[in-house]
């Protein structure tokens, strides 16, 4: 009977091979064509396959990616052979089933299967080092009856899963632009609204305002804007303007885009630096009354004169200062990067200015609908305090706690001078000496404070009786 078998194999292969051979090919790519029309009439079920590379230039398809990452939680439990991959700061294994494995899933009590599997075409026989052309797929099988069901919503809870997974795994960065080129590093700030210094009412405030506007895609479409957000962030320095973008960062699970103004040749580089930003991000640009200046075009017009004079005197200034205009960021052009057209491009993005001084900028720059909303970062208050000596001490309270909060009524201090005296310097520094090592800082502010008074009342005082 073995015989008999192996006669019937070698008589099909035989005739395969003739097939294949003198057959011509539209005559064969008939057959092929009827033949599964036949099959569709005995075999009930579709298949949909989803190639790993697709398009012209063999960009990796995104909804493959989607779908290795929704199926890596079900291929854990069923497939025997995995892949594993290691993501998250290298703290995270994932899990991904191997080639020619097939697991099953289910959707609204509706069974269907994945397979994972590769076409394997031919190696370059002369080549020094030979490379298999190996072409990935997934394919999804299922029973025609639920057709619309897995095409429609199934599909789409496996691309929205899938990136979401996608997002949860990733390993945020931290970019920074050369030019009008973005360069990256793995972000790791450790900064949480928890440890900010910062009264909890207004953390909580900040907080909910930032988990609203990352789950209002929906409304954003609905009333027609882009989904973008402005803050605007300002007060003396030390009062952890950073500090606040990371924790930001962190509790949203965004990237960070830092943007250098004074390295961006023209409104042209700053567009493109614009459009290479990802969806799920922050785009800083710190100290801005600082890095540019913005308000040239609405300079007085003494100033518009004073230059228009000194160009007429010196006509060989005039070509270097009108290429070094033309060549430079411009009020206009931010604005457009800010609440523009181009500004659209790309959705979930947060915009955040850092100042020290906000009556410097344009108001254009910052009235709501571009610093949609604006977050005074001010000097140290006790509510403050006590976050920094829980974070640095690991204290509630303490006996110096009285003392401390009656020196900051009074005195004005940064949380960064704080957080100095209550770092640990020593071994031999304890608890007691930060404290009374800030005391003193506090008594010393608060004589200097007293003395400046004292002096600004005795000129004031003698100025009115020179008037007299």
């Amino acid at each position: 009977m073995i015989s008999h078998l192996g006669s019937i194999f070698a008589t099909l292969m035989f005739v395969w091979a003739v097939f294949q051979q003198y057959f011509p090919y539209q005559f064969r790519g008939y057959i092929e064509k009827y033949s599964q029309r036949l099959l569709s009439f005995v075999y009930p079920y579709v298949q949909i396959t989803f190639n790993e590379f697709t398009g012209e230039r063999l960009m990796r398809s995104e909804a493959y990616s989607a779908i290795e990452n929704y199926l890596s939680s079900t291929s854990s439990s069923q497939a025997k052979r995995l892949k594993a991959d290691i993501v998250k700061n290298n703290q995270s294994l994932v899990l991904r089933m191997d080639d020619h494995e097939e697991v099953a899933d289910e959707f609204q009590g509706i069974k269907l299967w994945w397979a994972s599997a590769k076409h394997v075409g031919k190696t370059q026989s002369f080549a020094f080092y030979p490379v298999t052309d190996e072409k990935r797929f997934y394919k999804l099988t299922f029973h025609k009856k639920h057709r619309d069901l897995i095409i429609g919503p199934y599909l789409k809870h496996v691309l929205k899963e899938g990136k979401a997974i996608k997002v949860r795994n990733r390993q945020r960065k931290l970019y920074t632009n050369n030019g009008s080129n973005w360069s990256h590093v793995v972000f790791e700030h450790p900064a949480t609204f928890q440890t900010l210094a910062m009264e909890q009412d207004k953390k909580e405030e900040i907080m909910e305002d930032l988990i609203t506007f990352s789950q209002a895609e929906e409304f954003y479409s609905r009333i027609g804007r882009a989904w973008k957000r402005g803050y605007l962030l300002y007060g003396p320095p030390g009062t952890g303007k950073s500090t606040m973008v990371a924790a930001m960062a962190n509790l949203l699970g965004y990237d960070i885009y830092d943007l250098e103004l004074t390295a961006v040749k023209d409104n042209t580089e700053l567009r493109k630096l614009l459009i290479e930003t990802s969806s799920k991000s922050i785009i800083v640009i710190e100290d801005i009354d600082c890095s540019l200046d913005l308000t040239g075009q609405r300079r007085p017009k003494k100033e518009k004169k004073d230059e228009a004079e000194e160009m007429k005197q010196h006509p060989m200034h005039k070509a270097s200062i009108e290429e070094a205009k033309s060549g430079q960021v411009t009020l206009s052009g931010l604005l457009n990067f800010i609440d523009g057209l181009w500004s659209a491009c790309g959705g979930e993005r947060l915009i955040v200015f850092t100042t020290n001084f906000v009556e410097k900028l344009d108001p254009a720059l910052i009235r709501k609908g571009r610093m949609d909303k604006h977050i005074e970062l001010s000097y140290c208050g006790f509510e403050a305090f006590k976050v920094l000596a829980k974070n640095y001490q690991k204290v509630d309270s303490h006996k110096l706690f009285g003392r401390i909060q009656d020196l900051l009524r009074e005195v004005r201090i940064t949380p960064a001078d704080v957080a100095e005296h209550l770092m640990p310097k020593t071994a031999s520094r304890d608890l007691q000496t930060c404290f009374e090592s800030l005391i003193q800082a506090l008594e010393s502010a608060k004589q200097a404070q007293d003395s400046n008074k004292e002096e600004t009342a005795l000129i004031q005082g003698l100025s009115e009786k020179s008037v007299q």
